[in-house]
């Protein structure tokens, strides 16, 4: 009975060693995986030096490229629009478009009708003036409140 006593007891202390170094491998390669990725992310960031050469070569290749867009921009603009007129001057070129919307309406039969004798007399409409209330003082926002 000591004898297997004995042969356990040295089975498993060998056993948690081995797990134990098992373990340690583990995290050695772990920071080894992290510190290789560090490593890694640190190269990315890490680029070319700038120095005035360097930067210089850099805006004027810049430079050219948006030179070349801009051209290219304005040759599309000068073709999809070489006589596009704005609304001001389409208005100061062709007098009749004062009047083509009313025209348009009228071919449409869409008369619209105002009934002017209603806006004459504005004497007879009861408006609230501000002037006619005692307590309104314009300096004060709430002077006009009722209490």
């Amino acid at each position: 009975m000591v004898m297997i006593f004995s042969l356990v007891t040295a089975v498993q202390e060998k056993l948690n060693e081995i797990v134990d170094q098992i373990k340690t491998r583990r995290e050695e390669e772990k920071k080894q995986k992290e510190k290789e990725a560090e490593e890694a992310e640190k190269q990315l960031f890490h680029g070319t030096p700038v120095t005035i050469e360097n930067f210089l070569n850099w805006k004027a290749k810049f430079d050219a490229e948006l030179l070349e867009i801009k051209k290219k921009r304005m040759k599309e603009e000068e073709q999809a629009g070489k006589n596009k007129l704005s609304g001001k001057q389409l208005f100061e070129t062709d007098h009749n478009l004062d009047t083509s919307d009313i025209q348009f309406l009228e071919d449409a039969g869409n008369n619209v009708e105002v009934d002017e004798s209603l806006f004459q007399e504005m004497d007879d409409l009861e408006l609230e003036d501000d002037e006619d209330d005692p307590d309104y003082n314009p300096a004060d926002p709430g002077s006009d409140s009722t209490d």
